[in-house]
Order: C-alpha cells, then structure tokens, then sequence
C-alpha cells in the first residue's frame, strides 16, 4: 500500500497505528469473526495495531500467528472457569500506586498503561487494555515521588523492573528521568526493561536510545518474541543495537494454543532467537486471565514441548518453564534424577535410562591411606 509517513520513524509509526475496522481492511481481508471482535471491543478492550506489525499478517488467512497475536478475536469475549483479571497478584503486592513488591530482593515498577500494539494475550490485559479497569490507585499521571521513595527505604531491593503497559513507549527524555533516578540509589544495582516494542516497533530502538541505556549499565532488556515469523531482519537490527551497547536482551516466550504450540515451530523460534543473539529466558505457561483463556494449553502439553527440546537444543536455547502465581514463578520442570530402594539413577532426554554407582555421588573414606609428603 501507498505510505504516507516515514516508516523508519517510529514516532510516526505510532501516529499511524491501526485502530479502526476500516484502516485493517488496508492491509489485511479482515474475516466476519475479526470484524464482528473489533466491533464487540468498543467500550471495553483497546486495541491497535503499528503498520509495521502489520505488515507481517498474511492478509488472507485469519489463522496467521501474527494476525491472532494483535488482531480481537470473538474468543475474548467468552468467560472461561477461573479466569481472574489479575491471576498473577500484583494487585495483591502493590505497595505504591506503581511498586509490585513480590520478591524479597526485587520489585515491579508499572510505568505506563500505554503500548504500541495491545497483545491479545497480555496478563495484564485489564491493566493494559480495559477501557474501564487498571491496576494503578491514583492513574499513570499521579506523581513518582512515594514510587521512589518505597524503593529508597527498602534497603533489600537491588533489582528493579520497568514493564506497563511497555515503558519504551516513552520518549528518551522521559524515560531517562525514571532510570537516572533508580540509579542515583545505592542499593539498586541491577535495572530492568521489559518491552516487546523490539518485536512490533523495531524502529524505536534507535541509536540515540540504545546510547542512553548504556549510560545506566547493568541494564537488561526482557523483550517477547512468540512465533519465527516476528523474527525479521528489522527486529534483528534492533536487538542487535541494544547489543552492541552492552544492553543484554533475553527473550520471554508465551506457550499459546494454535499459535507455538507445536514442536517444529518451538524449535525453529528457539533457533532462530540464538541466531540474533537473543538468549531464550522463560517459557510462560499462559495465564488463565479473563480475554485471554483461550490461548491456555494443558500443562501436560508444554511438558511434552520442553522434552522435545531438552537434548535438541543447546543448553542455553532451552528456556525455563515456568506458571506465574500469586506465589510467584513456578517451575514446571522435568525431574532427571530419581531414587528409589535401589539408589539414584537418571534419565536423559531420549529416556534413556541408567543407575548412578553411588560412588560417584559420594565421597567416602579412600580404600588406601595416601601416602605421607615428603618435607
């Protein structure tokens, strides 16, 4: 289709973001079920699309991934059993109108409610997307100083995370402001971003920002790739950018029905994510939040998933597995080593299975003294 702004400008890509019926039938043949979901989302869920995400929809197939990643779906609009509009408990750890303080050592800064493209299945989908609901007390725009100040009397947080909403909907200037402040305090030694605008705004990574980031080192980015197909030459330049400014970027990948459910297409995004440099990190089990229920798989379904890339893939290209509760992060990993009457034996990722001598495992009186050293 005909441009009419600077595609490389990322400030105009969000100008231009898609956020009506009839700017999608731009650039994709929308179906009835999609038409009659953005429809049903007036009054209740944002959404928007960047032209930039967009571009990577098949315009013909309602199944694409991308396209079920960003596009509503009538599937929100169903009530599943046990859904919760906050399944993970930040509202039940906030303790500020933006610190989530879950961990002993580390807390969750909300920074914004804002983001470039409304994620069909966000955890925080009332947070980010209800018209009506958000976890703030006070909005986005009450004053940061009792934020600040939570973090400066609690001498134990040394790890802070910045996530929304997407914070790197911010502009430098702004954003600067929140992390020189984080850093101005002793204690804070590790600073976190998590943003998936690498994936759908590639063109914010800019030079001018990624410079800034190095300024506040150690600075780790957490961004979200969740099928190959998000993987593009643009997102590849823009992880490569944080890299070469020191910024680490990990990847947090979500287990979604019909989308990387299956073993080939979890493979080829394990792979295709270490081929960019982007280190696998988690692999979240789907909440079961309310919008969102309908991408859950079984447990016993992302189990299989993980065996079938524990042996297949480099060790550090299989990420962790994980169920996020009020409890916090959960494993959901294979077990390895058993015992049983007979001792320890282990298994490896074919199932191949073999008794460990216990003299391997511990360290017992040696059969012959050692003989004396000489003087």
């Amino acid at each position: 289709m005909e441009l009419t702004f600077d595609w490389d400008d990322w400030r105009a890509q969000l100008q231009h973001r898609i956020t009506t019926l009839e700017a999608l039938q731009r650039w994709i043949a929308v179906s009835p079920g999609e038409a009659q979901a953005i429809a049903a989302c007036d009054g209740r869920y944002r959404w928007s699309v960047t032209p930039y995400y967009a571009s990577l929809m098949d315009q013909d197939d309602p199944k694409c991934p991308v396209r079920q990643l960003a596009v509503p779906r009538l599937e929100e609009f169903q009530l599943y059993p046990g859904a919760s509009v906050d399944p993970v408990g930040d509202t039940v750890y906030r303790k500020t109108n933006r610190v989530i303080h879950k961990y002993p050592d580390r807390v969750i800064v909300l920074v914004t409610e804002l983001c470039a493209v409304y994620c069909r299945h966000c955890t925080r989908k009332y947070h980010t997307t209800d018209l009506g609901g958000t976890y703030f007390e006070q909005g986005e725009n009450a004053s940061w100083e009792p934020d600040f100040a939570y973090i400066e009397q609690h001498p134990e947080v040394r790890d802070v995370l910045l996530t929304g909403g997407d914070p790197l909907v911010y502009s430098d200037e702004r954003l600067e402001s929140i992390l020189a402040r984080l850093r101005a305090i002793p204690h804070v030694e590790i600073i976190r971003i998590g943003s998936r605008i690498p994936v759908v705004l590639p063109q914010r990574i800019t030079e001018n920002l990624a410079a800034m980031l190095e300024r506040y080192h150690p600075l780790w980015l957490n961004t979200h790739f969740n099928h190959p197909k998000e993987i593009t030459p643009a997102a590849a330049a823009a992880c490569d950018r944080l890299l070469r400014h020191g910024i680490v970027v990990q990847n947090q990948s979500v287990l979604l029905k019909g989308i990387n459910d299956d073993l080939p297409t979890m493979r080829r995004l394990m792979t295709e994510l270490l081929k960019i440099s982007v280190r696998p990190y988690y692999l979240y089990h789907c909440d079961n939040a309310i919008g969102i229920s309908q991408f859950v798989t079984t447990l016993e379904e992302g189990r299989a998933l993980m065996r079938g890339l524990k042996g297949y893939l480099t060790g550090f290209g299989v990420p962790e597995y994980v169920i996020t509760t009020p409890l916090g992060k959960i494993p959901l990993c294979e077990e390895y080593l058993h015992q049983d009457e007979a001792g320890y034996w282990v298994e490896n990722y074919r199932g191949q299975r073999m008794v460990l001598d216990k003299a391997l495992l511990f360290a017992e009186e040696p059969m012959v003294a050692e003989p004396a050293l000489k003087e």
